[in-house]
């Protein structure tokens, strides 16, 4: 999918489009990135902080419906839910351009997440440590695709800290996998963490130096 052309083909057919919104001319290439998690971990926060156009939700008010279904424990307070995605963007200096796609984290609305994923380069993981258990499937589904991801822990205020290697040995997560904390609110704390993704990306594809 070519994400410039397709964003630029979009600003032209609405009616007036904020200068901000238009993809710079300078952009060389632009990548997508998911951000994921369990339900209520922060994803439409760190779409929304680190966005540099205004944020694509689809954020919907809880029903009853959900009642039974969605696991709520933890954060009884929240009153709205992503059901489709979230949809952010941000450049990284003049010839990089980030697409944020933010998942949906109950599982009644995963069957989205086959289109969403698709054409990613990477994922951000996130997770909330009051709540690690709501991540191990998040984590199986992205091992099996062979997505690479980083892991970003949203420091909740009443939130407990462990050390890295401890949620490291929580989570089952290689050495090789970046985990790194984050306020999902802050968009500089926001931006390091695709700035995380990005470096581990690149050292990915460095090729192996032979011995």
């Amino acid at each position: 999918m070519d994400f410039k052309s397709s964003e630029r083909a979009t600003g032209q057919q609405l009616a007036g489009p904020r200068s901000e919104d238009v993809l710079p001319e300078t952009a060389a290439a632009a990548v997508k990135v998911v951000i994921v998690g369990g339900f209520g971990v922060g994803k439409t926060t760190l779409v929304g902080s680190v966005s540099e156009i205004r944020p694509l939700t689809t954020e919907e008010t809880m029903t009853q419906a959900g009642v039974g279904v969605d696991d709520t424990a933890g954060i009884a307070g929240k009153s709205t839910t992503t059901v489709a995605m979230d949809f952010g963007r941000i450049s990284i200096n003049e010839k990089l351009v980030l697409y944020l796609f933010g998942t949906p984290g109950q599982e009644r609305f995963w069957f989205l997440w086959r289109g969403l994923f698709e054409g990613a380069l990477g994922a951000v993981v996130l997770v909330d440590t009051r709540r690690l258990e709501v991540s191990f499937d998040v984590l199986g589904r992205l091992e099996e695709r062979g997505v690479p991801f980083v892991v970003a822990v949203n420091t909740f205020p009443d939130a407990p800290g462990y050390p890295v290697e401890e949620l490291r040995a929580a989570l089952d997560l290689p050495a090789s996998v970046p985990i790194v904390e984050c306020d999902a609110r802050s968009r500089p704390s926001s931006r390091d963490v695709l700035m995380t993704l990005m470096r581990y990306l690149h050292s990915l594809a460095a090729p192996t130096e032979a011995p």
